[in-house]
């Protein structure tokens, strides 16, 4: 954890919405993917995109100063990092979650956080994934993107555990089924059950019917916290459930992991989770932040408390790790055979 000392470490924090909104519209305008092709001047940029010379020649050099992009003999070109990630249908390409979740939804959510802090959310404010998915358009910008945001996670996690002998996965709030997919095209003796929204789960049959896993992946309807969930499970997976709903409930999620599992079955927590200390990561802390702007109950997940209470629950063999590098991290627990 660095300690701040001087004004302009407070001040990167009170301006850094800029260069995330830098970012958010280069995305929205395409300029990472136009200058793959080859180093561009402003006014080549502006005659690819919708934006003039003079506008294009301030978002580069913006951009510039974030390191996203270099400039050289008065040419722009990305950066290795832009080009990894942000080039539309590069094999890394997670710009559309950061342009569409973040961006347009996550951004503006995070303007009600200080009434969230001292619960006094106006009538109208969004309170929970519930209430936001209730809303079609919604359900489908935030799915749709946290589609492209899971898929790099979903292949991490078969690196990190061996699920070789797994025959049946519960994907509980699994979305539009990257994770589910992505195992399920790996291990081809595996079938999934994603417990999800309506409005999700018509999107993500879509997904599940375009990667040919209709036969071995199908949803189950409901909120996670309402409906029963089927037994005889190998893999009970949760990702971002945590994170998205009342502390309250956390205990009650991993008991009915927990009686869903087979004995020797794998509980998988992924999930936005600080050190034991709570100094950090960063990244950790303020997406749970992030969360409670939206889920005013919603806790903040440590790797002491989670560990002790997945014992509770009566879980063995648990470990939690890094994930998603300062930001996510793996808990996998195990079911006494």
């Amino acid at each position: 954890m660095a300690v701040l000392e001087t004004a302009d470490q407070v001040s990167d924090i009170a301006f850094g919405f800029m260069g995330s909104k830098a970012l958010f519209a280069a995305l929205e305008i395409g300029v990472f993917t136009a200058l793959t092709e080859g180093p561009l001047s402003a006014q080549g940029l502006a005659a690819r995109t919708e934006v003039d010379g003079d506008r294009a020649e301030t978002l580069l050099t913006a951009l510039t100063g974030l390191g996203l992009v270099t400039r050289t003999d008065g040419c722009y070109a990305n950066s290795p990092a832009a080009e990894a990630f942000l080039v539309k249908g590069a094999k890394y390409d997670f710009g559309d979650y950061l342009r569409l979740q973040v961006g347009r939804q996550m951004y503006g959510l995070l303007d009600q956080i200080e009434d969230a802090l001292t619960d006094r959310l106006p009538e109208g404010a969004t309170a929970s994934y519930a209430e936001w998915f209730s809303d079609p358009e919604q359900a489908r910008l935030y799915s749709q993107s946290q589609h492209a945001g899971s898929l790099g996670p979903a292949r991490q996690l078969l690196r990190k555990v061996d699920l070789s002998g797994a025959r049946r996965l519960l994907d509980v709030g699994g979305g539009t089924g990257a994770w589910s997919i992505t195992l399920c095209s790996a291990l081809p003796d595996l079938s999934a059950t994603i417990v999800d929204f309506p409005n999700v789960a018509a999107l993500g049959q879509d997904y599940v019917a375009t990667a040919g896993l209709t036969d071995r992946i199908r949803y189950h309807h409901g909120n996670a916290l309402e409906v029963d969930w089927p037994a005889g499970q190998d893999l009970v997976l949760m990702s971002y459930l945590f994170s998205g709903v009342p502390g309250e409930s956390h205990s009650g999620l991993l008991s009915q992991a927990f009686d869903r599992l087979e004995p020797g079955g794998l509980l998988l927590l992924h999930d936005f989770v600080v050190h034991a200390d709570r100094t950090g990561p960063k990244l950790a802390a303020l997406w749970q932040l992030q969360h409670t702007a939206f889920t005013p109950h919603a806790r903040s997940l440590d790797v002491g408390g989670l560990t002790a209470a997945l014992e509770k629950a009566g879980f063995v063999d648990i470990s939690v790790s890094d994930m998603i590098p300062e930001m996510t991290m793996l808990a996998v627990a195990e079911k006494p055979g």
